[in-house]
């Protein structure tokens, strides 16, 4: 089986300087003082990642039907009430290379399509972080920042995409206390802002295995 091949190089992470209308393939606004970064389709191929911009394939019919019991979940309808708090999905397994990030990457981007929905990816396995090595992007500040130091706004550590809907909060830089942290009133803190800020937000994150 042929793989196409992939750059190397991370896509940096820019921050817009002045209000940009949106433009181009991915119809994105990118407002003034977000941050933001490209992803490459051709990488997501390569990497057998549903393509935003590509035709319907049995991968993206799959995870289709695993969003709509999740979307039942976090919305409520057809006669389901809403899960509390169900806009809030964590994608685990029980031991590494088991898949998670692959799965949690591709129900973000099937997510993503969603026309009344956007959705956040959190990378949330801090001893092992990679969803922005996976997509191609530069490492970057993220959630483990601002929970260690509180006058830094997780918000504004979010990358906005050029893949509609669709943005990510990286891991952050790793401490000897990453366990302590978690455990605070501090992540509550940044969890219920994530979600209350944008009541259209899912909240999706790749957590680390629980073995």
């Amino acid at each position: 089986l042929a793989v196409a091949p992939i750059e190397t190089a991370p896509q940096p992470i820019e921050t817009v300087t002045a209000a940009e209308p949106a433009s181009g393939r991915a119809q994105v606004h990118r407002p003034m003082g977000a941050r933001f970064a490209n992803i490459s389709r051709q990488r997501l191929v390569a990497q057998n990642f549903i393509d935003p911009d590509g035709p319907v394939t049995g991968l993206s019919e799959e995870f289709r039907i695993v969003k709509r019991q999740l979307l039942l979940a976090a919305r409520g309808g057809k006669g389901l009430d809403k899960v509390e708090h169900g806009e809030r999905i964590l994608v685990c397994s029980a031991n590494p290379n088991e898949g998670k990030t692959y799965c949690a990457i591709n129900l973000a981007l099937s997510m993503a399509t969603e026309k009344d929905n956007r959705v956040l990816l959190v990378d949330a396995d801090f001893a092992k972080p990679s969803v922005l090595q996976t997509l191609g992007m530069e490492n970057s500040p993220g959630l483990m920042d601002a929970l260690a130091d509180p006058s830094i706004d997780a918000e504004g550590l979010i990358i906005q995409t050029d893949i509609p809907g669709l943005s990510i909060l990286p891991a952050g830089a790793q401490t000897n206390q990453d366990t302590e942290y978690l455990a605070a009133q501090r992540t509550a803190e940044v969890i219920e802002q994530l979600t209350r800020n944008d009541p259209s937000r899912i909240v999706i994150f790749d957590s680390p295995p629980a073995l």
